[in-house]
């Protein structure tokens, strides 16, 4: 008995065309006009190569911040700190564009591993500051070397560099979120 492709309702029938020929325009017929359009849509949909941009970052970081015992948020959670300083939990989460049900579990985290410490504010008594301990501070060195590492791993030059970092910094004021 020969099993034949049933289409089911609402879906296409799958065409098996390679991305290259996609790309290149060696394609024809309706599929190959749809499969096109799709591909170009998602290449032109800024938010799809600014996701794997930083899938492909984190998976770069992941392994020397798992040697550290960090994840990606704690390790943003800390360069935080060294460049500013102690801050409240709302201006770390709005630093870091997180709520506060997000960021305070991470704070917790980073408290029970001994790399920050959280204090009421002796001023303002509801607000919790966050500091880092010296143990936190004894890390700065390590993940200096970790963002040298990954500026190294992308080779560009510094101009390069700052430009694409101002073009982040740009698109995250243009969609409302203080870089």
């Amino acid at each position: 008995m020969t099993h034949r492709h049933i289409p089911r309702p609402g879906r296409p029938r799958p065409v098996h065309v390679r991305r290259r020929e996609i790309l290149h325009g060696n394609c024809a017929g309706p599929a190959s006009a749809h499969l096109q359009h799709n591909d170009r849509a998602l290449r032109d949909d800024p938010g799809f190569p600014l996701y794997v941009a930083a899938r492909v970052l984190a998976n770069f970081y992941r392994p020397s911040l798992a040697e550290l015992g960090l994840t990606d948020p704690h390790y943003l959670v800390l360069r935080v700190h060294w460049a500013q300083g102690p801050l409240g939990i709302k201006d770390l989460g709005e630093t870091l564009s997180l709520d506060s049900g997000t960021l305070s579990p991470l704070v917790k985290r980073l408290e029970l591993t001994g790399y920050v410490h959280r204090q009421r504010s002796r001023s303002e008594g509801r607000q919790v500051l966050v500091s880092t301990t010296e143990a936190g501070d004894a890390l700065r060195v390590r993940a200096d070397a970790l963002a040298i590492e990954a500026w190294q791993a992308l080779r560009y030059s510094p101009e390069e560099f700052d430009a694409r970092i101002r073009f982040l910094n740009g698109l995250t004021r243009r969609l409302g979120i203080p870089a």
